[in-house]
């Protein structure tokens, strides 16, 4: 790559974690701090309407720091890695003009890989193959699609859930177009680098982690925190305005368990177990997609004193 021919560097922090260790009141610190604004690295928390169970920031976090990327689509709309690296880099190099530190915090791996690293092209699907799939994932379950999954792409089986339907189809659909696993898609090796005027991002990346008691604990402790404020209102408003239950983002954890609640599928107690299970295997499935980037630093929650000193001595580094 030639000197100069990239357009522009720009310097951020990423805050990574899994779901309920404690990043938003950690980003709140550091961005108070470093004169910094938080662009949202989570894949449920652009939908409007959808508060308690993607666990928002509320109206007093957002008044004490700016953030970027929240209830920016309805429900019913899709929302993909692509359209997250544009809205996010939108969002940064607004930051970043007006003489901030952007932190991107969240828990979706994919987010931060994609944007840091970018994407190649998938080759379009036919439709025959996406109907075909459906048609098995109605006939055969989630199940016996996902031990397919599994087999043919591993990496990508270890960072969705059994019952995303809709990734599951991505990922089948693109390896029968392909004959690739949608893994190798994400990240081609062989493609990588980056174009003339492109933007290349300069992270720090940060993840929080807990002793595994610990953070089982705290996602027990949320999920029954989450009924208490009102979790099963708020599904029964989204089914309310008319938004389908067989959608994506209400069939992500939470809402897919008080979906199954209010149409007495399961009981409320058997709702609330489960969604305490799925989010802590979920946490687990995050911590193992974090810990093969070499570039992360782990701290723990209670650290937020040594991250800001870290962080401070790695951005005089930057500008020196």
């Amino acid at each position: 790559m030639k000197a100069g021919s990239i357009s522009r560097v720009y310097t951020i922090i990423v805050l990574a974690g899994p779901t309920g260790v404690g990043k938003t009141k950690i980003s709140l610190y550091l961005a108070e701090k470093l004169g910094g604004e938080i662009v949202s690295m989570d894949s449920m928390q652009v939908y409007r309407y959808m508060n308690i169970g993607t666990a928002k920031p509320g109206s007093r976090e957002r008044k004490q720091i700016p953030h970027h990327l929240l209830d920016i689509v309805d429900p019913d709309d899709t929302y993909n890695t692509g359209r997250f690296i544009r809205d996010a880099g939108a969002a940064i190099k607004d930051i970043v003009q007006r003489g901030k530190i952007p932190f991107l915090v969240g828990g979706t791996g994919l987010y931060m890989k994609g944007l840091l690293e970018g994407m190649s092209q998938i080759p379009p699907v036919p439709a025959d193959i996406r109907e075909k799939i459906k048609k098995q994932l109605n006939d055969f379950g989630h199940d016996s699609l996902y031990r397919k999954l599994q087999e043919i792409d591993s990496a990508t089986a270890d960072r969705i859930s059994v019952n995303d339907s809709q990734r599951l189809i991505r990922a089948l659909e693109i390896y029968e177009t392909t004959g690739r696993p949608w893994s190798e898609f994400l990240f081609d090796d062989e493609k990588g680098g980056h174009q003339e005027g492109e933007v290349v991002y300069n992270p720090f990346k940060v993840c929080l982690n807990s002793a595994r008691e610990v953070l089982y604990d705290r996602i027990n402790r949320r999920t029954y925190r989450m009924i208490d404020n009102g979790l099963v209102h708020e599904v029964e408003g989204l089914l309310a305005r008319g938004y389908r239950p067989d959608l994506p983002a209400l069939q992500s954890i939470g809402y897919h368990h008080m979906i199954n609640y209010i149409e007495g599928v399961w009981e409320e107690g058997e709702a609330i177990e489960l969604m305490a299970r799925d989010t802590r295997r979920y946490a687990k499935r995050q911590l193992t997609w974090f810990s093969r980037d070499q570039e992360i630093h782990w701290f723990q929650p209670e650290d937020k004193r040594l991250i800001l000193e870290e962080i401070r001595s790695w951005l005089k580094k930057q500008a020196a």
